[in-house]
């Protein structure tokens, strides 16, 4: 065993980064014979058939109660990570789309459901099935209180009837992307949870995500071999109809050990290893919090230009079907025309990702749930926005204004940036979320690797929502040059950089 000078997290993000001198050497080509099916399969079970519950209500209905319990929880799941899509491929072969966007489209993300046992879904365990839409019920026996337990006996769990667990089967997105894949993976789970906490607002549950748990015992309650596949978050589901269930939220990102004793660790072995490294199998002891100046005061100089973001927020009409109808329609853009966005456009993205508290007399809550969003940054490239000046900006969210901190065109630095792809090229703006690792680590030890790229991935999902709402472009990219990154934009070293959002007018 050698000492490491830095934690597995700090380790592992150095490891992973994409560089121009190396990246040749970490393309490797895909070995299509062993290309991952991104739906998981259960030869045994009993199938609840949730495809009805989406179509127009049956005038033969004796029940409405139950009609309406089960229309609420297909819409759910339906809105969350059901295929809004299908398309041939050269070979013939279907493609799936789903409501959260994956990278590369190989969503390693899977969705289980337990009930502790409800008048309409036994006790016990379920996988939702998105190619048929449809729960599958493969364990029937109560093991809420094993949930509660693996969960350290979270408050969320006391009265909630369902909660939902998302894990990731790493090789799903490892086929194509070798080590990083773990980044994605994360960014992916966070794309989700912004798809589940606004089909929650739909359909009146709330989601309360919990990220620290026992991860061994988690596995184990679900059946699932720990090798290939690991739980990522429980997020126990509030039914807001249900006053005794109604808690107010309050994410829990517990803190894992910080590993500085670590092996050298073989390509293609790191996933499993960090993964493993980050576990929590007993409630840690609360680490004391060092208290970080005030975001408000980062990039404050005397001089900056300073522009305020305060502005009408959007309109999601006084029904939901914008909403829903937004999520289900969600796209990732190919490419740009290289056209400007308008200043207000660039504020209305802001306003509805950062500001939910702007949104609450709206038909709908999404009051969000996030882990820890004092530890990200968010810094803005803008190349094309009618009425703000060429450069870099920082986003400070409470204050809600956009401070400059760099005065540069940088379309030509932005192709370069995102490994030659026009969509960093042609985009208006482009948004960095970043997060200064070491602080981080120091706060919630390796574990906050999860949290962060969560965390952002939610962000650039809300991101993605409003700008389809506003009819724009939107794409996400996790792959990078990462320390040309802090270069280009003269943001420190320290910050490590998550996750990119191009945004624009679509070709």
């Amino acid at each position: 065993m050698t000492t490491g000078k830095i934690s597995i997290a700090q380790h592992y993000h150095e490891r992973t980064k994409y560089d121009p001198k190396t990246i040749a050497t970490k393309s490797q080509g895909l070995d299509w014979s062993r290309q991952p099916t991104p739906f998981k399969e259960y030869r045994l079970g009993i199938s609840f058939d949730l495809k009805p519950y989406l179509t127009e209500k049956s005038e033969t209905i004796t029940n409405f109660a139950e009609d309406i319990w089960w229309r609420r929880l297909s819409r759910l799941l339906f809105c969350s990570y059901g295929l809004t899509a299908k398309m041939l491929t050269m070979t013939g072969e279907p493609v799936y789309l789903r409501a959260a966007p994956s990278a590369g489209g190989l969503y390693p993300a899977e969705v289980y459901l337990i009930s502790r046992g409800t008048p309409l879904l036994p006790a016990g365990l379920y996988n939702y099935q998105p190619k048929t839409h449809s729960l599958i019920q493969f364990w029937s026996n109560q093991v809420w209180t094993k949930l509660q337990a693996a969960c350290f006996w979270h408050p969320a769990l006391n009265n909630t009837q369902l909660a939902i667990v998302t894990t990731a089967i790493f090789y799903r997105s490892a086929w194509r992307y070798q080590d990083r894949a773990y980044r994605r993976i994360y960014l992916d789970t966070g794309h989700l949870l912004g798809n589940i906490e606004l089909a929650g607002a739909l359909t009146d549950y709330r989601p309360h995500l919990i990220g620290g748990f026992n991860d061994r015992a988690v596995n184990e309650l679900l059946y699932i071999d720990s090798e290939p596949e690991g739980t990522t978050t429980v997020i126990p589901l509030a039914d807001l109809l249900d006053p005794q269930q109604n808690l107010p939220l309050a994410a829990t990102a517990l803190p894992s050990r910080i590993d500085t004793n670590y092996p050298q660790i073989p390509d293609g072995e790191l996933i499993r290893y960090f993964h493993e490294a980050t576990e929590i199998s007993a409630e840690p002891e609360k680490r004391e919090v060092i208290n970080q100046p005030s975001l408000e005061d980062k990039y404050n100089f005397p001089f900056c230009l300073k522009v305020s973001t305060v502005t009408e927020p959007i309109d999601w009409g006084e029904n939901q079907e914008l909403l829903e109808n937004t999520m289900l329609r969600r796209r990732s853009t190919r490419a740009y025309n290289g056209a400007n966005l308008t200043l207000n456009e660039l504020k209305a993205l802001l306003d509805f990702t950062y500001q939910p508290q702007n949104y609450i007399n709206q038909d709908f809550d999404i009051t969000p749930d996030y882990f820890d969003l004092s530890l990200i940054q968010t810094f803005i490239a803008v190349s094309g926005v009618d009425g703000l000046e060429e450069g870099c900006y920082y986003y400070a969210p409470k204050a809600q204004e956009l401070r400059q901190i760099r005065f540069k065109n940088f379309r030509r630095d932005l192709y370069y940036l995102c490994l030659q792809q026009e969509l960093g090229r042609d985009a208006a703006a482009v948004v960095f979320h970043t997060a200064d690792l070491k602080t981080a680590v120091a706060k919630y030890g390796d574990r906050v690797y999860r949290y962060l790229h969560i965390d952002a991935g939610h962000l650039g999902q809300k991101l993605n929502l409003a700008a389809i709402r506003l009819n724009l472009g939107v794409s996400g990219i996790g792959g990078f040059f990462d320390d040309q990154v802090n270069e280009v934009l003269g943001i420190p070293t320290d910050e490590a950089v998550l996750y990119i959002t191009t945004l624009g007018r679509p070709r």
